[in-house]
């Protein structure tokens, strides 16, 4: 077994969240728990991103206090983690807790100390929407290539960071895989950037132009840290890296596995600026980078300025938590683009959760009380019946840990469980348990040991189906496991994914609340 510090990127708390950050926050809970379920030792971090100029203008707009705005919608965020059943280990907000700041300034004093921060004048073109200055070559038709604004131009004395430094120690950690970024594509794009020649960059603006918000430069208390750099450095603030910690020397200094869960608008902060700064301050790179796509509505990128803003705590009050998990992680592609509908969600809901699961289990512990009292029989033997059911099963384990383990493909996993889902609906029919039973009545014995067999081969495939589900829908793994009498998690998880772990005798409960009830 290893060891996992897996993150969120930390959204802007500018406004509430949408549904695209519940795809994020989704995906990195499901690496952390598979992890945690193969044994692994896992950290789970997320947080708010407070100090971001973009911050203070929202706040400006709303006549409130910047630090009223970030309280506000920091919670917002925490509200939608609760509501997604987000396992998270810990939440950092960069503007208000002192590890944060300590850290982002130790890590500012170290980058000095080796000579890679200087000041200079400095005009450019500022996106305050991407926190970022642009090169004109960058722009489209004059507008910034992810929100179509227009940049500012900013022209004040900063501090720099000496990129250039380290361009050919980038070019490396990513040509070799020492810094492993998914998917390709991704790290094509990366090693693409470096390649072109990298420019230092600013990070910091004066304290006027920040209204006085942001974490202070050490020395200079005219200007405070570009939100990049303060921002990044919470994957290590979070963990006590000021005060060297033992969860910071457990979990990144001295673990194999640091993964940044991200977002591809900001591949370049976490790929390459963040890398560096950590080099300079002679800290460990992150291990690997997952990099997901946008969710778009019509094909447009989710903005609070377009109003295609859609709620995702909205989604988990009238489908579930595990209804919206399941849309994120079956719909869509783990590393691509995908365009989000209602339509979409629902149908997904209904034929694949209501209909193939919710039935399954229904129809399944119903005729286990109705045939057999509640207790799941010993199959009748020697039998073929569902043995190819068994032979499906069986090689669930297998599939699921190929696509979790280095692929980090949530979809792939969900799309083989679903097959012995449909299978098992099939062999209901096929197996037809109510005529066996009339048959057993009318005293044909070798009727009665097809349908122990058939009910076996149903609680046994429910079992192991809901034992599957676990890292991708736990609340629905652990309603499986209570209308099936068991307690829940087997102490070793792939254990239980092995056909037959489950064995005959056990008594079945009620089946009580229907597991995903038809939305009208």
């Amino acid at each position: 077994m290893s060891r996992f510090y897996i993150t969120t990127s930390i959204p802007y708390v500018n406004a509430a969240p949408h549904i695209g950050h519940a795809l994020e926050f989704v995906q990195a809970d499901v690496f952390a728990r598979y992890h945690r379920l193969v044994g692994d030792e896992t950290y789970f971090q997320s947080g708010s991103d407070e100090n971001s100029l973009k911050n203070v203008q929202a706040a400006e707009r709303e006549g409130v206090s910047t630090e009223e705005l970030v309280d506000r919608y920091a919670q917002s965020f925490i509200d939608l983690i609760d509501a997604l059943d987000i396992s998270n280990d810990d939440f950092i907000r960069t503007s208000v807790e002192r590890r944060h700041i300590a850290g982002a300034q130790l890590l500012w004093k170290l980058c000095a100390e080796r000579g890679d921060i200087y000041k200079k004048n400095y005009r450019g073109l500022y996106c305050v929407d991407c926190e970022l200055f642009y090169d004109e070559e960058e722009l489209v038709e004059g507008k910034c290539p992810d929100h179509g604004t227009e940049p500012d131009v900013v022209e004040e004395e900063n501090y720099f960071f000496r990129l250039s430094r380290y361009q050919d120690r980038l070019a490396k950690l990513i040509a070799d895989g020492d810094l492993q970024i998914i998917p390709e594509s991704r790290r094509n794009e990366a090693y693409s950037f470096v390649a072109r020649g990298l420019e230092d960059f600013s990070i910091s603006r004066t304290r006027d132009r920040a209204r006085g918000w942001g974490v202070e430069v050490p020395g200079d208390a005219n200007q405070v840290m570009y939100v990049w750099f303060d921002a990044l450095t919470n994957y290590i603030t979070a963990l006590g890296y000021a005060s060297n910690e033992d969860l910071y020397r457990r979990f990144w200094q001295d673990s194999p596995n640091r993964v940044h869960a991200i977002g591809k608008g900001i591949l370049r902060f976490h790929a390459i600026y963040w890398p560096a700064m950590l080099m300079s301050a002679g800290v460990p790179i992150p291990s690997t980078i997952f990099v997901h796509g946008y969710l778009t509505i019509d094909n447009q990128k989710i903005s609070k300025s377009l109003g295609n803003v859609v709620d995702p705590g909205d989604l988990v009050g009238k489908y579930g938590a595990d209804a919206v998990r399941y849309w994120l992680l079956r719909e869509v592609p783990p590393t691509d683009d995908a365009d989000y509908t209602g339509d979409k969600l629902e149908r997904r809901y209904t034929a694949d959760l209501a209909n193939d699961l919710g039935n399954l289990l229904n129809r399944s512990v119903n005729m286990l009380h109705r045939y057999r009292k509640g207790t799941v029989p010993a199959p009748a033997s020697p039998t073929s019946d569902g043995e190819d059911l068994a032979q499906i099963a069986s090689g669930i384990a297998g599939r699921v840990q190929a696509s979790m383990g280095d692929d980090y493909d949530p979809q792939s996993a969900l799309a083989a469980i679903w097959e012995l889902v449909v299978r098992a609906n099939r062999y209901v029919q096929e197996s037809a348990p109510w005529t066996l039973a009339k048959a057993e009545r009318a005293g044909d014995a070798e009727a009665g040991g097809k349908l122990d067999t058939a009910l076996y081969h149903l609680a046994e495939t429910l079992r192991l189906i809901g034992e599957a589900v676990r890292p991708f829908l736990p609340a629905t793994a652990d309603r499986i496991a209570h209308a099936l009498g068991a307690d829940g998690q087997e102490k070793d998880w792939l254990q239980s994914l092995e056909w037959g772990a489950g064995g005959s005798g056990q008594v079945i409960a009620h089946a009580g609340k229907v597991l995903f009830p038809k939305i009208d």
